[in-house]
């Protein structure tokens, strides 16, 4: 339901605000703004991006919860899809998405209304050397028999024989 109200939500609040806008100074300063946060919203994505992903592979090399670096990479990119999208409320929302403080707000209120119920770091599995022990569990008993299958010569495809000689 909350999908369908943003679907339609949305887009009546942009064309109201391109409309309003618009109407205060122009068409070609309001389109110029627009491309303009585009490119901008663009090159402030990269880098918090870039950002994130040292987060992410810090997190992952020191064995931490990956999980806010995680949230936190994928509301930058959607902060770069709401930037690049035409309008005035997702450049805001966009914009918004890119500072920190909004990003650990955010994380926070979904945390808190998640319910995790289980988590897990790593296999639980140790590393081993040498051969890998197994379980009786892990043997399969069984026969087989090779079945070819009968084929007559004469059909047989002229691709898989060798070159002749003439």
């Amino acid at each position: 339901m909350y999908l369908f109200l943003a679907f339609l939500l949305v887009p009546i609040i942009e064309i109201a605000l391109f409309i309003q806008v618009g109407g205060l100074i122009g068409l070609w300063p309001t389109l110029a703004i627009v491309v303009l946060t585009a490119v901008l919203g663009t090159v402030l994505v990269r880098t918090q991006g870039r950002m994130a992903l040292a987060n992410l592979q810090r997190s992952f090399a020191e064995l931490d919860d990956p999980t806010e670096p995680l949230a936190h990479g994928a509301m930058i990119l959607l902060s770069g899809v709401l930037l690049l999208t035409p309008g005035f409320f997702t450049d805001a929302v966009g914009f918004a998405l890119l500072i920190p403080g909004v990003r650990v707000a955010v994380f926070r209120y979904i945390k808190s209304k998640a319910t995790i119920t289980h988590f897990q770091m790593g296999s639980g599995a140790q590393f081993r050397t040498g051969p890998a022990p197994f379980d009786q569990d892990d043997v399969i008993d069984g026969e087989f028999t090779e079945v070819r299958p009968r084929q007559d010569p004469s059909k047989r495809s002229k691709w898989v024989e060798g070159p002749h000689q003439h």
